[in-house]
């Protein structure tokens, strides 16, 4: 029998790898982007069109490539920057591997211009589907401008895939910002379909933050800055109040390289303990800076996960960098000395410091540690697992909310229940949030907030099938200033909005006008409503069980309804209850959680061995 195994032919074995590293427009931003940087750019523009569907376009001030160089780039693992294997545990730049360009040529018409200081003429080259079109000299300024055009044109079904233009834009700007915010001394530009979304001058790192996060921010970063003879930490902590309830603004740089850390993501959360509310997030943008040969990147084809020699180390550091600077601003609590008299007569300190103490000061374990050179990192094995043993915890399952105690009965249909409220009797709220309600055969304790979440869910629904929900209109419309990503977000999700009472016009750039709200939104309380909007969708997306339509209503009906807490009258819990025995399913949340629990007689009495 002939043999069966065959080496696959070049252009599909670059599809193949276009896989790994190529898998949406976003993708090749990050490549070109970073490649930009590592030519030593100190000016980068992006272009897009149809959010890098049509057009994904980097143009940089780099020192450019002769015509050899630029037509080798385009082979697979073709690089500049390894040479033998120990180069790899020295890596000081962003792309390394050679596989970058090679992959966008396989699923994209690529053209590039090139050119570098010392030569008279540049050089122009065009690959598609892996093959070489042209290469000639052309006139070009110092530098580089590559030009990638319709992504899969020659991979159709890979192309379906690929989202709606709002969604691809909103990924697109999540990897420029990556890139971006840690290279403050390099001008970058994006702009997309001629509309320019970005244009970040050179400056101080919490300029650049501000820059890309919004000027909100400007009043509510802390600064951190750590150093070591093992590592330096530095970069901003947002302040408690600026917390949000999802994890967008959360950023971990290791020389200059964004990653993905849920490890070290608990090291902050843990030095924020007692400082924020229930389900919210701080916001931070933190560099850690080691040597290079203490770190892995090349473990994920995409480089955002990366191995550390000893991750406690880092953890340990970053935990104490945040707590300090949380400290050192009056944030968090600290112990001040000089405020207390008692410990100024203490012998520690009223006593002169003499030669014998500081021979046995500097004698002790401790101290050895904390000074000898390359010594600050070691962590006592039996204070570190103490400090580290519950990490994993963190990340442990919630237990099932849809689950419902199995000793009560919920009613199924409240449109016909086994009860009925007794009327006249009064209703009584304990601790601002539960409604008791008598019944025929014993009580219902209901939430509130839950309740009224399930109200007001099928009120959107009805109001979205009918297309043509009644709107609030405002006396003086609204004008609000959104983050890029927001901003894009909104748009995206205006349709939707529409469907439920907004009345919402793009204003240019990143501002919008509030026409008209729901009339569940009070006045006032517009521009708060559209931004917590915003804040819980973006809580949802990763789900992919629920539609944008679904998500959206979810979102309104949790951010409306009255919350635990807040006073009511007997006229409001009446006008509660009788809402929910109305609704299709009363006695659950859309996330499943209960609205009510029923303590019918024969249960309260085996409450009590009757």
């Amino acid at each position: 029998m002939p043999d069966i195994i065959q080496l696959l032919p070049d252009n599909i074995a670059n599809q193949i790898a276009a896989g790994e590293v190529i898998q949406r427009p976003a993708s090749a931003v990050k490549e070109l982007l970073e490649n930009a940087v590592d030519a030593g750019a100190t000016e980068i523009q992006l272009l897009i069109q149809d959010a890098g569907k049509a057009l994904v376009q980097v143009i940089d001030n780099g020192k450019g490539m002769s015509e050899n160089d630029a037509r080798m780039a385009f082979e697979r693992h073709a690089t500049s920057k390894i040479r033998k294997v120990e180069d790899l545990f020295h890596i000081q730049t962003m792309g390394f591997r050679g596989e970058a360009l090679a992959s966008i040529a396989a699923v994209a018409q690529v053209s590039m211009k090139t050119k570098r200081a010392e030569d008279a003429m540049g050089t122009y080259i065009e690959i598609e589907n892996s093959t070489l079109q042209r290469l000639e000299p052309c006139a070009a300024p110092q530098g580089t401008s590559i030009s990638m055009k319709h992504l899969f044109f020659n991979v159709p079904a890979r192309r379906n895939f690929l989202k709606s233009n709002t969604t691809e834009l909103r990924n697109i700007i999540d990897e420029f910002i990556r890139v971006a915010m840690p290279f403050p001394s390099i001008k970058f530009s994006l702009s997309h379909n001629g509309q320019e979304m970005f244009h970040l001058e050179t400056g101080s790192l919490k300029q650049r933050l501000v820059q890309l996060l919004g000027h909100n921010y400007n009043a509510k970063l802390v600064p951190v800055q750590e150093e070591t003879d093992y590592l330096t930490i530095h970069g901003f902590i947002g302040k408690p109040d600026a917390a949000r309830k999802t994890r967008g603004e959360q950023y971990f740089f290791v020389n200059k390289r964004f990653i993905k850390s849920n490890y070290l993501h608990h090291a902050v959360m843990t030095a924020f303990d007692n400082l924020l509310a229930k389900d919210s997030y701080p916001a931070y943008c933190l560099f850690i800076d080691l040597d290079p040969a203490q770190v892995d990147v090349n473990v994920h084809p995409t480089k955002q996960e990366i191995k550390f020699e000893d991750e406690r180390i880092i953890y340990a550091f970053v935990h104490a960098a945040v707590k300090h600077a949380l400290a050192q601003f009056s944030i968090a609590p600290s112990l001040d000395f000089t405020l207390n008299a008692e410990i100024q007569q203490l012998e520690a300190v009223s006593q002169p410091f003499t030669s014998d103490k500081k021979e046995a000061a500097s004698g002790s374990s401790m101290y050895q540690h904390f000074t000898e050179k390359n010594r600050a990192h070691f962590i006592e094995p039996s204070v570190s697992n103490k400090e580290l043993k519950s990490w994993k915890s963190f990340f442990e399952a919630a237990p099932n909310k849809e689950e419902a105690p199995a000793q009560f009965e919920f009613e199924q249909k409240a449109k016909s229940p086994k009860w009925i409220l007794q009327p006249g009797s009064p209703l009584l709220q304990s601790l601002n949030t539960y409604i008791i309600a008598l019944t025929n055969n014993g009580f219902i304790l209901v939430h509130q907030q839950l309740a009224h979440e399930r109200i007001l869910y099928e009120r959107y629904v009805q109001l979205a099938h009918k297309h043509q929900a009644p709107t609030q209109k405002s006396l003086f419309p609204v004008q609000m200033e959104l983050p890029p990503t927001d901003a894009a977000l909104l748009v995206e999700l205006l349709p939707e909005l529409t469907l439920i009472g907004f009345q919402i016009e793009p204003f240019g750039g990143n501002s919008f006008v509030i026409q008209g709200t729901p009339a569940d939104v009070p006045t006032g309380n517009e521009k708060h409503s559209i931004e917590l909007l915003l804040e819980q969708f973006k809580h949802f997306k990763s789900d992919t069980t629920f539609s944008k339509r679904e998500q959206v209503i979810r979102c309104m009906a949790r951010q409306q309804a009255v919350k635990a807490g807040q006073s009511l009258s007997q006229k409001e819990m009446l006008t509660l209850i009788e809402e929910l025995l109305n609704c299709d399913t009363a006695n659950l949340t859309p996330s499943g959680n209960p609205t009510f629990i029923s303590f019918n007689e024969a249960y309260i009495d085996g409450l009590f061995g009757r």
